[in-house]
């Protein structure tokens, strides 16, 4: 099961996006990947969520009162490091794009209005990177232990 959490302080862009994250499967390469959604207004909530379960995912708005995306993902990458992020925008502002990737490191940048099927072709592929980083880290782990007993003999 994939964990994701959904952040927009705008209620029907929220309901919206968790109805159809809920409909349409996500796939990439023929994996369809199952999800767990949870969807939260406030980013002062969402991130004690982000300091107290682990996360695949989080989808959030740019712009919101209190804290804008940009910061809520760079607080959620300092708190889970290796989970996924994307951010969704109905504002097209290259300064907060550059923000994003450079102190985010998202994933993507999705335009408000959505394409549906792009939005969940996007979800997938962000869940197919994530899950292929994890097993390289994996596997690289298994490779420094193997080196570090082989060591050892």
């Amino acid at each position: 099961m994939n964990h994701i959490l959904l952040l927009d302080d705008e209620e029907n862009i929220l309901y919206s996006l968790h109805r159809l994250l809920k409909n349409i499967p996500c796939t990439c390469d023929g994996v369809t990947y199952p999800l767990h959604i949870e969807v939260f207004h406030d980013p002062f909530e969402a991130l004690q969520h982000v300091k107290e379960h682990a996360l695949d995912l989080v989808i959030s708005d740019y712009r919101m009162p209190g804290m804008d995306g940009v910061t809520f993902l760079r607080k959620c990458r300092e708190i889970q490091p290796s989970m996924a992020r994307m951010i969704i925008s109905g504002y097209a502002d290259m300064n907060g794009m550059i923000g994003a990737i450079n102190e985010a490191h998202i994933y993507r940048f999705l335009q408000k209005p959505w394409g549906d099927y792009e939005l969940v072709a996007n979800v997938g592929q962000c869940l197919a990177h994530h899950h292929l980083k994890k097993e390289n880290r994996r596997l690289a782990d298994l490779a420094r232990l193997h080196e570090l007993t082989a060591n050892q003999e």
